[in-house]
């Protein structure tokens, strides 16, 4: 397949590429710096620094929206909100105007969302069905996927990817989390019953992949392993995945103090089940937490 690519230099986006080429697929990656696209994944890839670029005439068989500023990295301030709305949703109008102008639009559209959508749910089980939370986060997300669906107008195929914690050891979350709890300086969050529903990067790159290549994939997808651990297990697990312990609780005031706003995404809770992919027939690699550690 001839495919667009953006965020594809980000953790998901690299990790997707490599599988991608190995599979012989033709890659445009659409990059903020496109000079060092070719450096980091590879020459065979043509990058791309706008989306002006794409010439009606130019026909892509699929197009993967994975773009976005990281959301916890940078305290929330009005110019960084901006920055985010600009790289999420912003960036995919655009890139629907682009697929809309196409002489050939593509099959199919995967475009990015979070499990964000539905804010903190405390302890209720939620699926695709459930409704868009009350927060910054879930705002945004919802606009996001606002964007994405205006490319069903002509005639493309639009799965939305709700993505839930992305666990692997070169980077995300993980990678954060490792150094302390190596050193024995790791421990629950708040009070630890909080909610966490992850994935594995190469669940996450399965799934990506599975859709792509199944028609009958459309609509919202929870990209969740089925079993979520609270904060408490998930700190258990990684302890004694690295024969540590895990003492030192992060106070929850701490927390907001430092972060302020972004506090809730470390706090809420969210118990995501992926009810439409399991439905669909994908087998997930990763469906316990501990052997996804291991």
């Amino acid at each position: 397949m001839r495919i667009l690519l953006t965020g594809g230099t980000g953790f998901i986006g690299r990790a997707l590429c490599s599988s991608l080429l190995a599979q012989g697929h033709e890659l445009t990656v659409l990059s903020r710096q496109p000079a060092t696209v070719t450096s980091r994944l590879s020459p065979q890839v043509t990058a791309w620094g706008s989306l002006d670029e794409w010439s009606p005439g130019q026909v892509f068989d699929a197009v993967i929206n994975l773009a976005g500023l990281p959301i916890i990295d940078a305290a929330w301030t009005p110019a960084r909100k901006q920055a985010l709305w600009a790289s999420r949703v912003s960036l995919t109008e655009h890139l629907v105007a682009r697929i809309k102008a196409s002489s050939q639009p593509p099959a199919v559209l995967l475009s990015g969302s979070a499990i964000g959508y539905y804010g903190n749910t405390g302890d209720t089980v939620v699926n695709e069905d459930n409704p868009v939370g009350q927060d910054y986060g879930a705002g945004l997300c919802a606009a996001w996927e606002q964007a994405a669906w205006a490319a069903a107008e002509a005639g493309v195929r639009v799965c939305v990817l709700r993505t839930g914690l992305v666990l692997h050891r070169s980077g995300g979350m993980l990678g954060r989390l490792l150094w302390p709890f190596r050193l024995g300086l790791g421990g629950p969050i708040g009070g630890g019953g909080q909610w966490m529903s992850w994935i594995h990067r190469d669940d996450e790159i399965g799934i990506i992949e599975y859709l792509l290549n199944n028609p009958d994939g459309q609509g919202i997808y929870n990209l969740t392993a089925p079993n979520p651990v609270s904060n408490a297990e998930f700190t258990r697990t990684l302890a004694e995945v690295l024969h540590r312990p895990a003492v030192f609780r992060v106070p929850a005031l701490l927390l907001h103090w430092m972060l302020g706003e972004r506090a809730e995404l470390l706090l809420g809770s969210q118990n995501v089940r992926p009810e439409r992919l399991l439905a669909l027939g994908y087998a997930f690699r990763y469906p316990h937490l501990k052997p996804a550690l291991n």
